[in-house]
C-alpha cells in the first residue's frame, strides 16, 4: 500500500476566507478520493496532469502535479508519451505548453538540492547566508536580516543540532530578546532552567540581563526570528559553550 496522500493547502491559504472549502479540498479531495484504492496512486497522477492540461492549466497547479507523478513514479519517457498522446486530443497549443513545464521537472542534469535548499522550501523567510557570527555556535548557523531599521529583526537558522553559546543581552533599561519561531524545532533554556521546545509558531520573551541558550533540535534543522527590544546602553555578552549533554538537563552547566 503506498504513503497515504497528505494536503493541508486548503486550510493554510483559504482555512479563515472559506473555510468549506478549504475542507472539500484537504479532506475529500486529497483525503478521501486521492487515497481511495481503487486505482493506484501513480494512474491518479497521470490522469490529474491530463485533465489539467486538456482544462488548459498550465500555472503551478500542473507543476505540482507534475512533480507529484516524478514522485509517484512517472518517468521522463512515460510522461512524454503522455503529453504527446494527449496532445492528438487536446491541442497542440496545449502541448507545448505542458512541455515546457515537464522539461523543468524532469531535468536530470539539474543539481541535486542540497539539504538547505530542501529546507529553504519548508519556510517562508529566507535563511541566509553563513552566520558571521559563527564562532559563537557550535556548528552551522545562518542569518538573514530581514529589517535593519526601526527594529531590528534577523531570521536564524540552524543545522541540526547547533545551537550557540550561552550568552546574556545586557541593557541597563529595557533591552532583551524576542525569538519566534518559523521552521524545524529547537530549543531556548535560561541558566538554572529545564530547556524549552521550540516550533513554529512558539514565541519566546528573553529579559535583558538574563544568561541563555538556543539551537536546533539534534535531528532537525530550526529557523526562529530574533527580534531586538530596543533599550539604553545596550550590549551582548558571549560565553562558553553549552554542555554537550544538550538538549536533555545540562547538570554540568547549572548552578
Amino acid at each position: 500500500m503506498s504513503k497515504k496522500i497528505v494536503q493541508t493547502a486548503g486550510r493554510t491559504q483559504l482555512g479563515e476566507f472559506a473555510p468549506m472549502f478549504a475542507h472539500l479540498n484537504d479532506d475529500v479531495l486529497f483525503g478521501e478520493v486521492w487515497n481511495e484504492e481503487a486505482i493506484d496512486i501513480k494512474t491518479k497522477c497521470i490522469i490529474t496532469v491530463v485533465s489539467l492540461m486538456a482544462s488548459g492549466i498550465t500555472d503551478s497547479s500542473l507543476t505540482y502535479h507534475l512533480q507529484n507523478a516524478k514522485a509517484h513514479g512517472v518517468t521522463k519517457e512515460e510522461i512524454a508519451a503522455i503529453i504527446t498522446h494527449a496532445t492528438m486530443y487536446v491541442g497542440w497549443p496545449k502541448g507545448w505548453a505542458v512541455f515546457r513545464l515537464a522539461k523543468e521537472v524532469w531535468n536530470e542534469d539539474a543539481p541535486a538540492l542540497t539539504e538547505k535548499d530542501r529546507y529553504q522550501n519548508t519556510i517562508f523567510f529566507p535563511v541566509g547566508e553563513p552566520n558571521p557570527y559563527g564562532k559563537y555556535f557550535s556548528g552551522q548557523s545562518y542569518l538573514a536580516p530581514l529589517s535593519t531599521e526601526q527594529v531590528p529583526v534577523f531570521n536564524v537558522t540552524f543545522e541540526p543540532g547547533c545551537r550557540n553559546n550561552w550568552h546574556i543581552h545586557h541593557a541597563k533599561i529595557g533591552g532583551g530578546q524576542m525569538l519566534i519561531c518559523v521552521g524545524g524545532r529547537g530549543f531556548y533554556q535560561e541558566w538554572g532552567k529545564e530547556p524549552v521546545e521550540m516550533t513554529p509558531g512558539t514565541v519566546i520573551n528573553i529579559p535583558a540581563n538574563v544568561k541563555h541558550w538556543h539551537g536546533a533540535a539534534p535531528d532537525s534543522w530550526f529557523s526562529h526570528l530574533a527580534v531586538e527590544v530596543p533599550g539604553e546602553e545596550t550590549s551582548n555578552e558571549w560565553l562558553e559553550a553549552v554542555n554537550d549533554a544538550y538538549p536533555s538537563p545540562l547538570s554540568g552547566d547549572r548552578k
